[in-house]
């Protein structure tokens, strides 16, 4: 039987929509017969997993030829989440190049809006690839079949559980109630049976188990493989199972997850700042839990494609989000060098190189322990440990004030100071939520913060931005209801 791995839903319905002729044109993802008869091999399998990660990466072009109006070129995270806050614009100057962009920045977007469509695109398409190779791994008879070891299935299964529940997790946060869908689908009816939304609580539901299986399936390193050590570890499982519980409020489990993280010893932070993104120091440093791979001049393409853009004047700081810095944080210069005009978290470098290079090996990073720290510093506010609270912040600050600065000149005595013993619940937040706009700046955290302490609005309307109650979510992608013969829904007031 043929498989659709959906390519609009789950990237695709819409063959389904056109014109009769086009009816005949197979779906995107379609296996032919041979592939779904095949009996699977090794490196079928191993394919199947690493092919998972990709959905990942900032790499050009992945989903297409140059589809700026789908926003499909890269992946979008970096619009939806930085762009869209109080901390990024579009590019250094005001001009009419991917008008989408502006439309999210200013939230006058809608739901044929490029940048939500190609958020959940992308992310659909890595949980048809997950379900692949879900699919090959959970069958009993794998290793008869491929001769593969009892170990590496289940690293690999550990691997995929985990880049699952990833995909979902930026899903559910973007869209609230999102099809969830386990299993590659096999039939046309089938596909249509899954384009309907799950409640958000049974996505999350899910997200967990698919982590626990993970965590239990993972080997006990800092690195789940010794020769590629851009896999996902039992770290980087361990983390996301902190993120969850953090999104969800529980905190005494984010205290609980964190505490184990930290136990394992993997994780500590870099004496230098920027040794977190710099291209020097990739896989070496002591504070990168979970980051994409990007490499240069390798088939198929791997390279970093938001430094092209960045080559292309996009991706500026707001001026609101220059002031915010405290005066000689050098955290600053090493996120965004304003005389130059480019970002130097972004590039990996601090002199500009990789700027406009489509193949940049900076690699692009999703979780790190200094991200992690801050999630138990909120948990223990939140639950009356404010000396613990503060203790977290003063060392986030403390690693800030003694790191040297971009230019090599050493920060000035008096620079950032810790901050002093409060029992002020809302003073330590706000303490919290300066040091995470500092330290995390330029990667793809900011509006999701925003949003999960419930002031986004506040925000971004202090800033003149027109957010309304309706972009707390993001539209569904008008396509995918359209494709899906109105099974999908809106979010509301689209």
């Amino acid at each position: 039987m043929k498989y659709i791995q959906i390519a609009v839903l789950l990237v695709g319905f819409a063959f389904l929509t056109s014109c009769n002729d086009e009816l005949t044109i197979e779906p995107v993802g379609l296996l032919t017969e041979e592939q779904v008869n095949a009996t699977p091999t090794l490196t079928a399998v191993e394919n199947a997993v690493s092919s998972s990660y990709l959905m990942l990466s900032n790499t050009l072009n992945i989903m297409g030829n140059w589809n700026w109006s789908e926003g499909l070129v890269s992946n979008n995270d970096v619009i939806l989440q930085d762009v869209e806050s109080d901390d990024m614009q579009k590019g250094w100057i005001s001009n009419s190049d991917q008008p989408w962009m502006d439309e999210v920045d200013n939230f006058t977007f809608t739901s044929t809006n490029g940048g939500g469509n190609g958020v959940w695109k992308y992310n659909y398409e890595g949980i048809k690839r997950t379900n692949v190779a879900l699919n090959f791994l959970l069958n009993p008879e794998i290793e008869t079949i491929t001769g593969i070891t009892t170990q590496r299935k289940n690293q690999l299964l550990g691997e995929a559980y985990f880049l699952r529940s990833f995909y979902y997790f930026t899903l559910v946060n973007n869209f609230g109630d999102v099809p969830l869908i386990l299993a590659p689908v096999k039939t046309y009816q089938e596909a249509f049976d899954k384009a309907v939304r799950a409640p958000k609580a049974e996505v999350w539901k899910q997200i967990n188990t698919d982590l626990a299986l993970a965590k239990g399936l993972m080997p006990n390193s800092k690195f789940s493989s010794q020769t590629e050590n851009w896999r996902v570890s039992k770290g980087a499982v361990i983390a996301l199972q902190a993120k969850s519980a953090l999104y969800n409020q529980n905190w005494s489990e984010v205290i609980s997850l964190v505490s184990e993280l930290e136990g394992l010893g993997f994780y500590k932070l870099n004496a230098n700042y920027f040794d977190n993104f710099s291209t020097q120091t990739e896989f070496t440093d002591n504070e990168v839990i979970f980051s994409f791979d990007h490499q240069s001049n390798v088939v198929p393409p791997r390279g970093n494609g938001q430094c092209a853009l960045i080559g292309w004047g996009f991706f500026a700081p707001t001026t609101n989000f220059i002031n915010s810095f405290e005066p000689n944080d050098p955290r600053k210069l090493y996120t965004v060098n304003v005389s130059e005009q480019w970002a130097n978290k972004l590039l990996g470098t601090t002199n500009g190189g990789n700027k406009g290079n489509d193949q940049s090996p900076s690699n692009k990073v999703f979780i790190r322990m200094a991200d992690v720290m801050l999630w138990k510093a909120e948990a223990l506010n939140e639950t009356g440990d404010y000396t613990g609270a503060i203790t977290i912040i003063n060392q986030i600050r403390t690693r800030a004030r003694n790191t040297i600065t971009a230019d090599g000149s050493l920060v000035p005595a008096g620079t950032l100071p810790n901050r002093a013993l409060s029992i002020d619940k809302t003073v330590i937040k706000n303490w919290l939520i300066s040091e995470r706009r500092a330290e995390l700046g330029f990667e793809n955290q900011r509006m999701l913060d925003l949003k999960r302490w419930g002031i986004a609005k506040e925000v971004m309307t202090a800033n003149g931005k027109n957010f309304q109650d309706k972009n707390m979510l993001y539209p569904i992608p008008q396509s995918e209801i359209d494709a899906s013969a109105g099974l999908l829904t809106q979010n509301p007031d689209y």
